[in-house]
């Protein structure tokens, strides 16, 4: 499919995701995971989005039998529910079946990494496909939007993720679901808003979308540094942020 693009566009798409990722891994403090997990972890990121986009065509389906499409409904139900679920929930439902069990799975920051590198796997290819058809334009706006856009929704999952690991090790099931419920949810609902307000661009909704892009950076960064910093083996349990 990509066989003949142009390799500097295929740089411009990648390189991004990359320089994120390698960011990410330095934070990890305690215990550097292996490249082969690491490396496998990109490769579902990749994997889920084939799975998401079957399930945007099926959600997608489902929803022009049921409401007009250019309507606020319409674009609200597309964004929050069909884009956002098929696209987070791909990536945890690979997130999960990849590392829960993993014994390398064994500090809390280990789950931003784990949610990094599968978000950013699903970024990178997705940026080939939209550089691939529309030019080095389109690697630029996505570098500073898409892609870490992406990369912000899997520190959100994975922090939140970590947790559920910690609480299912301290013998609280009912607590690590909870978390993993948070982990698919919020970034989701993250996801659904930055669409929505994107495909609103206009006026005011341009306002507001720059303002929720800076500020969920911002916010994604110090949660990074946060978990980082406080970061310990899950065996010597104790609660965590907003635990």
């Amino acid at each position: 499919m990509y066989l003949n693009v142009n390799p500097v566009l295929i740089a411009a798409a990648v390189i991004p995701a990359i320089f994120l990722l390698v960011r990410v891994e330095r934070a990890d403090r305690l215990e550097k995971e292996s490249r082969g997990l690491l490396t496998s972890l990109v490769l579902f990121g990749v994997l889920s989005t084939a799975v998401a986009a079957l399930g945007e065509r099926i959600g997608i389906a489902v929803l022009n039998t049921v409401f007009a499409e250019e309507t606020r409904l319409y674009d609200f139900l597309l964004y929050f529910i069909v884009v956002a679920f098929s696209e987070e929930g791909a990536k945890y439902v690979l997130l999960k079946k990849r590392t829960w069990n993993n014994p390398e799975f064994n500090c809390q920051f280990d789950g931003v990494v784990y949610g990094v590198f599968v978000s950013l796997g699903f970024a990178l290819w997705e940026n080939i496909g939209y550089v691939a058809m529309l030019g080095l334009s389109a690697a630029l706006i996505r570098a500073v939007t898409a892609i870490p856009g992406h990369a912000c929704f899997g520190v959100f999952m994975g922090a939140w993720y970590g947790m559920a690991k910690r609480r299912e090790a301290a013998g609280d099931p009912a607590g690590s679901k909870r978390m993993r419920v948070r982990a698919l949810l919020i970034p989701a609902l993250l996801h659904g808003f930055y669409d929505f307000t994107a495909s609103s661009a206009g006026g005011v909704m341009t306002l507001v979308f720059l303002v929720f892009v800076v500020l969920m950076f911002i916010t994604a960064w110090r949660l990074v540094k946060h978990v980082s910093a406080n970061d310990s083996y899950i065996q010597s349990y104790r609660f965590g942020f907003w635990g």
